[in-house]
């Protein structure tokens, strides 16, 4: 008897430990359930600010330039919000683009649906896509929703309309996204753009201010119309898992200019991209930029903003990990601040003009080296960057990028001073063809020679 229960107790014991060690439990689960259109590879973005891109402020005068922006060779047409915008408590004479009057029509200003209509045709016949910018966290004070629905919007203390706190976002007004209501209504004008227009995607505002369920949800629907591409104004891992390719890399961006301007020494990146490489997941891409509509107009043109360190860090936003963008004006120097809420045309007197705007070229030259180079490729697609050890860190930041074959070293000089940089292992020894330059080999040990405030790129010669 006792010799029977001995043998229960050690049969159950073994179901015990079976059932504590399932088949694969240790496997690793993925995190990112989305699947980054194939078009997307290597795509660099442009942001078109429609009422400042040309003296008309149409879409028909973006469509002229169309083929000046394929030359260029940017991807993904990111336009500021299109819709009519609101007129009561609208800011200065035109108001801004992000109160939004209407998600189903678009501004007088810039023309008509079929003049849209014909844009994004056209973009399409050339090789572009066409991502929209949506504002879904609030609308302007004279929305329509605000009189036919106005429990779908959040209230102050004593019942009114509230504008997003703490900012001054007085034109506007925040909807309640725990209404059912304006889910379905903002969740079908993204259907309509998409299957009526043949838009591509969007860009959302203060993506993080929507909650992220209601991005999951129509990622998946839009994506049943065609493949869509969604860059989210938000800086956090869980709007990657199923809803956004591409978010925005806000902590690049001000350590750049940290960098840049000699605020900061090179190794303030090496917290970034620590963070990028172990918190982040591979899918995701994080939209490095130099400037946008935003730090335009608030925080100053890119050489105010970036100095002497403008070159360098461009390179690195178009090199390193991450998908770039280029603001409409950037290849043309434009040197001013545009006017958010008045009519400010950009400067394009400089455009093509060697000899006055060089940055304009260098754009041009750094997005044909980005695509001749697959380990630069976005997000999952592209190699991790593995760091280079010198004896001068505090000055270069240097980082090789390598996957099937290719191979790319780059060397940032962010100080004032001509820096011989020397390698202390063999991660950077290959052969090479230099960005706008000759062949050349680099072995362990070697010496490399960078200007002031410049940089150096290599790839891994052809065999």
């Amino acid at each position: 008897m006792k010799r029977f229960a001995f043998a229960l107790t050690a049969l159950a014991l073994a179901g015990c430990d079976n059932a504590a060690e399932p088949a694969n439990n240790w496997e690793p689960k993925p995190y990112v359930q989305l699947e980054n259109p194939e078009w997307s590879r290597d795509a660099v973005i442009y942001q078109v600010n429609t009422r400042q891109f040309s003296e008309e402020g149409t879409f028909k005068a973006v469509q002229e330039e169309l083929p000046r922006l394929k030359e260029l060779g940017v991807d993904i047409l990111w336009f500021m919000p299109i819709h009519p915008i609101g007129e009561v408590n609208r800011k200065s004479t035109l108001g801004s683009p992000y109160s939004v009057k209407d998600y189903y029509d678009v501004n007088p200003e810039f023309g008509t649906k079929e003049d849209f209509k014909a844009l994004v045709d056209a973009a399409h016949e050339q090789g572009f896509k066409v991502i929209l910018d949506l504002v879904a966290n609030h609308t302007a004070w004279d929305h329509p929703l605000a009189s036919e629905h106005p429990d779908w919007y959040e209230k102050t203390w004593d019942g009114d309309f509230r504008p997003t706190p703490w900012w001054d976002w007085s034109d506007i007004i925040d909807l309640d996204w725990t209404k059912p209501g304006v889910r379905e209504h903002i969740g079908l004008a993204m259907e309509y753009w998409v299957r009526d227009f043949g838009v591509d995607g969007y860009r959302a505002d203060v993506a993080g201010y929507v909650p992220v369920d209601f991005w999951e949800t129509m990622r998946a629907r839009l994506n049943e119309i065609r493949p869509v591409f969604m860059l989210g104004e938000v800086q956090e891992t869980a709007f990657h898992r199923a809803s956004f390719d591409a978010t925005y890399a806000w902590d690049w961006h001000h350590t750049s200019k940290d960098v840049a301007k000699g605020a900061a020494n090179p190794t303030a990146f090496y917290g970034y991209y620590a963070e990028n490489e172990s918190l982040w997941p591979r899918e995701a891409m994080r939209m490095t930029y130099i400037e946008n509509h935003d730090s335009n107009s608030w925080e100053g043109t890119v050489r105010e903003n970036y100095a002497a360190g403008l070159e360098a860090a461009t390179a690195l936003a178009f090199t390193g990990e991450g998908i770039p963008l280029v603001y409409n004006g950037m290849e043309a120097c434009n040197n001013k601040r545009l006017e958010f809420f008045e009519k400010d045309g950009i400067d394009w007197s400089k455009l093509g003009d060697a000899r006055t705007c060089e940055y304009g070229q260098l754009l041009a030259d750094l997005i044909a080296f980005r695509k001749a180079n697959p380990a630069l490729e976005n997000g999952k697609w592209g190699a991790r960057m593995q760091k280079v050890e010198t004896d001068q860190p505090d000055r270069v930041f240097a980082w090789v990028r390598e996957e099937d074959g290719n191979k790319v070293l780059g060397l940032f000089n962010f100080s004032g001073e001509t820096t011989e940089v020397r390698f202390a292992d063999g991660l950077a020894a290959e052969s090479y063809a230099e960005f706008r330059g000759s062949k050349t080999t680099v072995a362990s040990g070697d010496s490399i020679t960078i200007s002031p405030w410049g940089f150096r790129l290599f790839s891994k010669l052809t065999p």
